[in-house]
């Protein structure tokens, strides 16, 4: 069920950053021997300029003037709490982390487990979702010359990742392992409209 919220929510949440323009994004890249992280933050923000209860449509204002409606699920508590003039801020990250295990000696795996956070009854609307997904992969080939690893998932399939960085490839060999792990959480919160 928490899965299933989680995906309505992050529905919501990419309709609103797909329709609102020019979202602000920022991106980081993190090397340590044996590890790279690659993590993003995208912002999007807009005021609501219009509400209808009866069909839960919401009409939001981003900054640029364009104006977008929105259905809000029936999963989204405190409905009623929102007026024209607040202002919605949608915050969706995600982050990969690849981390070489020398000599694996686990069996290849995937895992995943979600979260799910709802503001309290009677506060404005809002609340958090996030999800992890953690894969263990065999290291089957690696090709120095085409900067090209080879890595092998628990359901057989394969997967070739380029490694550019000549310090994190020369520590690669075949029957090592890479542990994946991916992440993303999606912050919705929405303050009230000025001077209320």
């Amino acid at each position: 069920m928490q899965s299933k919220k989680f995906l309505v929510v992050a529905a919501l949440a990419v309709m609103a950053g797909s329709a609102m323009a020019q979202p602000e994004t920022k991106v980081d890249v993190v090397k340590a021997p044996g590890q790279v992280t690659v993590g993003g933050v995208t912002s999007v923000t807009a005021t609501v300029t219009a509400i209808d209860a009866a069909t839960r449509t919401v009409s939001l204002k981003d900054k640029k003037g364009k104006v977008t409606s929105l259905v809000v699920g029936e999963e989204a508590r405190n409905f009623d709490q929102l007026k024209v003039g607040d202002v919605v801020t949608v915050d969706y990250k995600e982050a990969m982390t690849l981390t070489l295990k020398k000599e694996g000696r686990g069996k290849s795996s995937i895992n995943e487990s979600t979260t799910m956070n709802r503001s309290e009854p009677g506060a404005k609307p809002g609340g958090t979702a996030g999800r992890e997904v953690t894969v263990l992969a065999d290291v089957v080939a690696v090709n120095t010359k085409t900067k090209m690893v080879t890595l092998k998932g628990p359901k057989g399939n394969t997967l070739d990742l380029k490694v550019d960085d000549p310090a994190q490839l020369k520590d690669i060999k075949k029957g090592d392992q890479v542990e994946a792990v991916y992440t993303e959480a999606l912050a919705i919160s929405v303050k009230p409209a000025a001077g209320k």
